[in-house]
């Protein structure tokens, strides 16, 4: 063949294997045999071999795999990966639904979709071509799998159509069917190799083998059920997932009742009974059902949480269970004091994984089940993940056995356990002499997301405390690679490199040191609405509650915590000696936006959809011109920015607290 000739046959081969494709894994409509696609595959191997200065970079031959990857490059994720918040009764579905509606000040379309059990990914496309698919990793940053992505037949390389936006992600889960997962296990069998425990775990570690032919041998499946970018021309969720589908991705198909529109808690609890009877129809696993706010600018004004959306909740069917012996309760102290009370139990294989312990939460629970050492307890896992216990077989209980006596004081310190009024845990109040509490809040300051120091890890932590090199956070500074040396496992390198991690933490920013620091309630976002609002560790040292909670999204309960736990005189001292080692305690200012201080001393609320302005930008400038942001009105509130689509619960509650409503051509008129 000619050059010429196999240039066009190459074109036009690849072009037909990208149809057949989409014919049968997103229409699931084939129109040649497996035999007759796998013939045209193998010309158009056979002819990139021989001509691949022809060879397209997304051919179909590249689901076969072969790249080797020694190392996955890990990616910071340009759009956080959150999860979602789980319930696994209809209360929690009824709550979500009457907030929602209460902001929206309106009835609310949802979207209803399965809730796939597999490995979470986002994939990058641009100019209708896949750029790069990265997991989940941390919510932040995960690692880069493209290459054995690529492999996987329902995952276009190249989308259909002109329609599509020039770059977008798309999110959703890697899976193994049942039946191919079956398949794999009983040729494992037959080999005398181990089988696998459960197809997500299976599909997890397939992900991340360096050989991407093994991958493509494997035959991982998907499904799409997320876009997201900059600027996307759909108003809904719904909408989106319709033109992912007609660009080329296997989406979830509303023909098979695996998406629905609902606009009542009724439907979404339909939709729920349905796929508990029939999900073991499908040849993969659910564990629930994910409930979403259907329109984009109502799932805008919602917003999210540090780690989930507020306009998106989960429910999750119920989970396997299993029957094993009570051993042993004993209790874990946390970082805080919280008292945790743990189940010992004999061994029992559950939803694929061996577990020997479970969590008893609290005194009231155990006192609510009755369980007592000895007794034959159900076990399952809470979310799939941390086993807990939900009842006991009273049939089998021993005859000398005895209610469960919950302990007095600090299994760790001795300190006499206290109650708070209204609280379920108890705490050992010993928080400065308690091990268990120091190394934990020692472990929390020098986590990724917190300081990050690298060479410092919990076990280190561990070996320093117990050597006496460090009794609190600040003594982390003090740390000489002499010091370091004697200790095991410690050679110079690791010494240095410690030492340089400690070193190079003093440049972490003003809201992640605040978290680090360890108050109790504040998190990582709310670390941040501190730090903004006041700027620096004196000003919130200083603050009365009533100053905290005027703060965007503090309430009264991070309020009174962080007011408690400054004016304790150690943690003002602790805080003092950080300072003293030079951590950072205030905003650095890189590149000030001021513009004017015209909204000095005004409070705004933003809520709606802006022609001029996204609300980040909007908020962004009421701050650049000395204003500041509030996220819920009360009669402290200056002015209610009001755009399109905004729920009529905030402008009634405005006309009623006299809050001036203005548009957004008014504050463009305020500013200048």
């Amino acid at each position: 063949m000619q050059a010429k000739e196999a240039q066009a046959r190459i074109s036009e081969l690849t072009k037909v294997l990208h149809q057949h494709n989409y014919n049968y894994y997103q229409l699931d409509r084939p129109t040649i045999s497996d035999y007759d696609f796998d013939m045209l595959l193998k010309e158009l191997q056979e002819l990139e071999e021989t001509f691949p200065q022809y060879a397209d970079e997304l051919s179909p031959t590249k689901r076969v795999g072969g790249q080797i990857t020694k190392k996955f490059e890990t990616v910071v994720h340009k759009y956080p990966m959150l999860s979602l918040g789980n319930s696994y009764n209809r209360e929690d579905l009824t709550d979500f639904d009457e907030r929602v509606q209460k902001l929206a000040g309106r009835a609310v379309e949802y979207v209803c979709e399965l809730k796939y059990d597999g490995v979470a990914i986002g994939i990058t496309y641009v100019n209708g071509k896949l750029q790069r698919a990265v997991t989940r990793g941390d919510g932040s940053k995960g690692d880069d799998i493209t290459a054995n992505v690529k492999t996987i037949r329902s995952i276009p390389l190249q989308l259909q159509g002109e329609d599509y936006p020039k770059e977008f992600e798309i999110r959703g889960e890697i899976f193994y069917p049942l039946s191919v997962f079956q398949r794999i296990n009983e040729e494992r069998e037959e080999a005398g190799e181990a089988t696998l425990a459960n197809p997500r775990n299976a599909a997890s570690g397939t992900l991340k083998m360096q050989d991407s032919s093994v991958v493509a041998q494997r035959t991982l499946d998907s499904y799409l059920y997320y876009v997201l970018g900059d600027n996307l021309p759909m108003e809904t969720h719904f909408e989106s997932l319709n033109n992912a589908r007609k660009w080329g991705f296997k989406a979830p198909p509303k023909e098979k009742n695996m998406i629905a529109k609902c606009n009542s808690i009724d439907e979404i609890f339909e939709f729920i009974d349905y796929w508990e009877n029939n999900r073991h129809q499908l040849d993969f696993e659910i564990d629930g059902i994910v409930i979403k706010v259907n329109d984009y600018h109502l799932q805008e004004e919602l917003g999210y949480t540090a780690k989930s959306p507020r306009w998106a909740i989960a429910y999750k069917y119920k989970t396997a269970q299993a029957k094993t012996k009570l051993e042993e309760i004993t209790y874990q102290v946390g970082r805080t004091g919280a008292i945790t009370p743990v189940a010992n139990l004999t061994p029992v294989l559950l939803a694929g994984t061996t577990v020997k312990r479970a969590s008893l939460h609290n005194a009231d629970q155990i006192e609510k089940l009755d369980v007592r050492v000895g007794d034959m307890v159900l076990v399952e896992k809470g979310g799939e993940i941390i086993p807990k216990i939900v009842g006991v077989d009273i049939d089998q209980r021993p005859a000398d056995s005895q209610p469960h006596q919950y302990i007095t004081a600090c299994p760790e310190c001795g300190t006499e356990l206290r109650r708070l009024e209204g609280g379920a845990q108890h705490y050992c109040p010993n928080e400065w002499a308690c091990p268990p509490q120091i190394k934990g809040k020692m472990a929390h300051f020098i986590s990724r997301k917190a300081m990050d120091i690298d060479g410092l890890g919990e076990e280190t932590i561990q070996q320093l405390y117990e050597s006496g090199l460090i009794k609190n956070i600040s003594d982390i500074y003090d740390l000489t690679v002499e010091q370091l040396l004697p200790l095991e496992r410690m050679a110079e390198k690791s010494a240095n490199n410690l030492v340089d991690g400690v070193e190079a933490s003093k440049k972490i920013p003003f809201e992640r040191v605040l978290f680090a620091i360890g108050i109790r309630f504040v998190g990582e976002t709310v670390a941040k609405k501190l730090a903004k609002g006041l700027k620096n560790i004196e000003n919130i040292q200083n603050a009365t509650i009533e100053e905290l909670v005027a703060i965007d999204e503090i309430g009264d309960k991070i309020a009174e915590s962080v007011h408690h736990f400054f004016a304790e005189e150690k943690n003002r001292e602790l805080i003092k000696k950080l300072k003293e080692k030079g951590l950072q305690f205030e905003i650095v200012e890189t590149e000030s936006t001021q513009a004017s201080n015209k909204l000095e001393g005004q409070t705004f609320v933003v809520s709606g959809v802006f022609e001029k302005f996204s609300r980040d930008d909007l908020k962004q400038a009421i701050e650049d011109h000395g204003g500041k942001n509030v996220g819920s009105i009360s009669a402290k509130t200056n002015y209610l920015i009001a755009g399109d689509k905004m729920g009529p619960a905030k402008k009634e509650k405005a006309e009623k607290l006299g809050v001036t409503i203005i548009s957004e051509d008014d504050f463009i008129e305020m500013v200048g």
